[in-house]
């Protein structure tokens, strides 16, 4: 995944806990700029979105491969590792890499990491000078905040959906994950 890249943010170290698209496609902005972001995946399985198809990867022979488009494109210029941080030295493992970091940058629902102390809160314990950017379907509080958020659920409360497809027909998707990558634009300039 990682290619040699100077730009900007040389020297910037992000630690990426980003899944599926909008965190991934902030990152991948950043790391395209210079910066040298660790992605943390999950052991065994990885980022969900290693696994959604379609659209496929085919090999030079015309072969489908196991690797996913939408995964390849928004993790390029990154180092990527396995961390169980639901064990004890996994989290510790996350809590030694925010310290040499400048970034934290996580999508996970609204109290997942605190209770593996990777919050905002646990991070900043052991890294007080570190910008934690925590992007969430609803935000941190209010009556959706514990809910999670994923594209095709924002371009129907939008209506989005209502201004897509035929004009006499049903509200439609979006052919691509239009929300996730707009979010990850605005995460990587804030």
């Amino acid at each position: 995944m990682q290619t040699t890249s100077r730009g900007p943010l040389t020297g910037l170290k992000i630690l990426d806990l980003g899944r599926v698209m909008a965190a991934p496609f902030a990152t991948q902005i950043l790391a395209d700029l210079g910066a040298d972001v660790i992605k943390i995946e999950r052991p065994v399985r990885g980022d969900e979105m290693r696994h959604y198809r379609p659209p496929e990867v085919h090999d030079q022979m015309g072969n489908v491969t196991d690797e996913s488009v939408y995964f390849l494109s928004a993790n390029r210029n990154k180092k990527s590792v396995t961390v169980d941080f639901t064990k004890p030295g996994g989290r510790d493992l996350i809590l030694q890499l925010a310290r040499q970091s400048d970034v934290f940058l996580e999508n996970y629902k609204v109290g997942d990491l605190a209770r593996y102390g990777l919050d905002y809160a646990g991070v900043k314990a052991v890294a007080p000078d570190i910008v934690y950017c925590s992007i969430t379907g609803f935000g941190q509080t209010g009556p959706y905040a514990k809910y999670p958020g994923v594209d095709g659920v924002f371009q129907a409360m939008s209506g989005l959906m209502s201004v897509t497809g035929q004009t006499d027909g049903p509200a439609q998707k979006v052919g691509v994950v239009i929300v996730d990558i707009i979010t990850g634009l605005y995460a990587a300039i804030a």
